[in-house]
């Protein structure tokens, strides 16, 4: 028996799951714990970590420490994403985190944090074609899955806090702040050629601005329905995403914080959050959205027993 820990920092969260495998392969979910800690904050232009920040995801590391330290048979994939894989101070960063918690955190690039994607929701949702995205706090991942394989898949530097940030999109939305974001963001958009060639497809989305979408849309259907729907493997019409998206825009962070089923530490970013894939949206003629709550770190999960019980 094994249990694996899976760190995910993100530049907006540090997540960590801890999975119990058995000899043949067989997993049960033992804890799954969150923290924002907002690591990319005023990277600004020069992306450097900030002091602050950088303190707040030790202090996360150290509480996770805690909690798997009661376990026994720990293995650790601990992994930073697109925060520090940007970030000048990355090394220094990396150094402090060894220190204080003895954690090692294995910086991946864009295109591995894209193809753990893609096994996370290969191995949970039965789609064999489609667009998977994943935006995060500063970069969102493309890939082309076409007949339950990665085809394309890509990395590109825009993200919730990055867009929020540079724009000015944290509290009430001024028209000029909204178009150059939306102009920023689909400048970066329209470099990947191969989107040119996907049309009419169903949107996979995951990542935390995303399934936001699937969370308010599940706490309407909680006043409705006996049986809510789980935002996992949840269908949406892009109608409703682009509906919701102007919705949002029109309030301020206050009145955002006061939307059921979006976190109220997320208001200040979910404006930014969504512009990507309000753009992918208007650009593919998406058939249909459908969620997904499972990414990279079941991607890590799944290639950790790929690579292990393979032969069981």
């Amino acid at each position: 028996m094994t249990n694996l820990v899976v760190i995910d920092l993100g530049s907006n969260s540090v997540r960590m799951q801890i999975s119990e495998i058995d000899a043949y392969g067989g997993y049960t979910i033992k804890g799954y714990y969150r923290e924002y800690v907002r690591l990319s904050e005023n990277m600004g232009k020069e992306k450097t970590l900030k002091d602050e920040p950088m303190r707040r995801t030790i202090q996360a590391l150290k509480s996770f420490k805690a909690r798997y330290s009661q376990f026994d048979h720990v293995v650790i994939k601990a992994v930073a994403t697109a925060a520090v894989r940007q970030a000048k101070n990355q090394a220094e960063f990396l150094k402090k985190v060894k220190d204080e918690t003895g954690i090692e955190l294995n910086v991946i690039s864009g295109s591995m944090e894209a193809y753990l994607d893609y096994l996370g929701v290969v191995n949970t949702l039965p789609v064999r074609n489609g667009i998977i995205m994943d935006c995060g706090g500063a970069s969102t991942e493309l890939l082309w899955l076409q007949n339950g394989e990665c085809k394309q898949r890509i990395s590109i530097t825009i993200g919730a806090v990055v867009l929020s940030q540079e724009f000015n999109l944290g509290d009430t939305i001024k028209a000029s702040d909204l178009y150059r974001a939306m102009n920023a963001a689909g400048q970066k958009i329209s470099t990947v050629r191969w989107l040119g060639e996907v049309h009419n497809l169903p949107l996979i989305a995951l990542g935390g601005s995303n399934r936001t979408i699937a969370k308010i849309h599940r706490r309407k259907l909680m006043q409705d329905l006996d049986d809510i729907p789980d935002v996992h493997g949840m269908h949406l019409s892009p109608k409703y995403v682009f509906d919701l998206i102007a919705k949002l825009i029109s309030l301020n962070k206050e009145e955002r914080t006061k939307i059921p089923g979006l976190a109220k530490n997320r208001a200040d970013v979910i404006i930014g959050g969504l512009i990507p894939i309000s753009l992918v949206l208007r650009n593919l003629q998406i058939s249909e959205v459908i969620f997904s709550n499972c990414g990279l770190r079941d991607g890590i999960l799944y290639d950790y027993l790929q690579k292990n019980h393979l032969n069981n």
